[in-house]
């Protein structure tokens, strides 16, 4: 294994490259900016069946899974691109000067600009959308920001071979050497070198709580402290409103037992937590779930570590006071299967025990039985903050717990009715992020446009000659742009 020394000097040339770059990257109009991620997305779409391969071996992922996601992340560039160029992420404000005001009001104009080179730790799960070309990468690159990437060791051939894909694309657009780096050592010290390192600005995380709050802690630690968005823990709460349950109680439980077991359970949306109150209606959708999730066969995790991972903290969590296992699927058993299981505990025991409230990766889900609504409102104000939040109801269902709703929107970052948390859409208006520690910003999403903001800070011109102006904020607008010109957005001149 590497020494400190080593690393310290390799990550040291990487991120002085990655600063060099920054200083003209950033200097790059939004249209050359956005032909380099269409260039990433072109280079993507055209690599051979070779990666996809790979990635199954490497993954044990299905060839149609990886295709789709493949197809994403080209969609998520091309997306990134697009929103990038449209400028509506730079929030250029203009307030006008006003000479004769007493005092004189300055000419002043605000907009976005980029951080500065930004380092990138994908996950396990998602090979290909959250990983080496992901999300994190794109926003960072349609901001203006160079991109360190630490490949996972869960698919280092993979990311080794789209790191490639991506210098490609860099060297046919005749990018800044530095704009993409790809960094892999055998040595949990890379991760502290990336974050500390005085050039890094801002870091992008998909994993667990505990690596995202190490991350987080780096961060801060550094001279100057930098931002550390990471996405980490959430069970994803559904709760399951008395109508809603009398009316479709069989077919609520089938869309559920598909949602547990997407992917091997293998995503951060995966609904870990269902709430409902004990009764007939919730004896149907439990006896439904537990038929249907009998007959879903396991599969093969990720990797060992995860499939092992999986197994103790569940044969743990089987084991607390009250909870009892459900069921079991009886299909076929195999090596590093992830075996889909439902528990269940009472409400009182839950709210008693924090342990129960954690996530437990893979196709799982703890069903929680409350002697009443009322009891609904006492779970969601003793959780943690999510990703998601479920309601499973009927109008009326809504208009009887306006309380619920209000206490159910403080825990999470998006709140969904009458569907699965599993499944994101790459658009404008998807809040991908939470209250900690589902992140470690709730403010900001790592999907869609708006994932742009996390990697840009405002800055504000006083009295600029309007030729010296960045041409986002100048009186005649060459970008035609949305700009915020005296309290009114407009495309007009000033």
């Amino acid at each position: 294994m590497e020494s400190k020394e080593f690393i310290d000097r390799e990550i040291d040339a990487i991120m002085q490259k990655a600063w060099g770059a920054f200083r003209i990257y950033s200097k790059y109009t939004h249209k050359e900016k956005k032909a380099f991620l269409y260039a990433i997305a072109d280079e993507l779409e055209n690599s051979g069946d070779e990666l996809i391969k790979t990635c199954m071996a490497e993954t044990n992922l299905p060839e149609a899974r990886l295709k789709n996601e493949k197809g994403r992340t080209i969609f998520q560039l091309r997306s990134y691109a697009d929103h990038c160029e449209n400028g509506t992420w730079l929030d250029a404000r203009i307030d006008t000067a006003i000479s004769d005001r007493v005092p004189p009001k300055p000419d002043i104009r605000k907009m976005n600009v980029p951080l500065g080179p930004v380092v990138v730790f994908g996950p396990s799960n998602f090979p290909f959308a959250y990983s080496t070309a992901g999300g994190d990468t794109a926003s960072a690159l349609a901001a203006g920001c160079p991109v360190v990437v630490k490949a996972h060791s869960g698919h280092l051939k993979t990311s080794e071979m789209v790191s490639d894909i991506i210098k490609k694309a860099a060297g046919r657009m005749k990018m800044p050497e530095g704009i993409f780096s790809h960094v892999y050592f055998p040595s949990h010290y890379v991760g502290e070198a990336l974050v500390k390192h005085p050039y890094t600005k801002a870091v992008g995380f998909t994993g667990s709580v505990e690596v995202g709050t190490l991350l987080l802690k780096w961060g801060n630690e550094c001279k100057d402290p930098i931002p550390v968005f990471a996405e980490m823990g959430s069970v994803n709460p559904v709760f399951l409103m008395p109508g809603k349950i009398k009316e479709s109680a069989v077919e609520t439980a089938k869309m559920y037992a598909a949602s547990i077991t997407l992917g091997v359970g293998q995503f951060c949306t995966n609904p870990g937590i269902i709430i409902g109150t004990e009764g007939r209606d919730l004896d149907i959708f439990l006896s439904s779930l537990g038929e249907e999730i009998r007959k879903i066969a396991p599969a093969k995790m990720l990797h060992k570590k995860i499939a092992a991972s999986f197994t103790n903290l569940l044969e743990r969590i089987l084991l607390e006071k009250g909870v009892s296992v459900l069921a079991v699927s009886e299909m076929e058993k195999c090596d590093i299967c992830g075996i889909p299981t439902i528990a269940t505990v009472s409400s009182e025991e839950f709210l008693k025990n924090p342990k129960l409230h954690e996530e437990i990766f893979g196709p799982y889900s703890l069903v929680v039985q409350c002697k009443s609504v009322d009891e609904y409102s006492l779970i969601a104000r003793y959780m943690e903050g999510q990703l998601t939040c479920t309601m499973m109801a009927t109008a009326d269902d809504m208009k009887m717990h306006g309380d619920l709703i209000e206490d159910i929107k403080l825990l999470c970052g998006r709140f969904i009715v009458n569907g699965v948390p599993t499944g994101v859409e790459v658009c404008l208006s998807m809040q991908h992020g939470g209250p900690f520690p589902a992140t470690t910003d709730g403010r900001f999403s790592s999907v869609g446009g708006d994932a742009i903001k996390r990697f840009v800070r405002p800055l504000a011109f006083q009295n600029w000659p309007d030729e010296m102006l960045p041409d986002e904020l100048k009186n005649e607008n060459p970008l035609n742009i949305y700009r915020t010109i005296n309290n009114a957005l407009t495309r007009d001149k000033v």
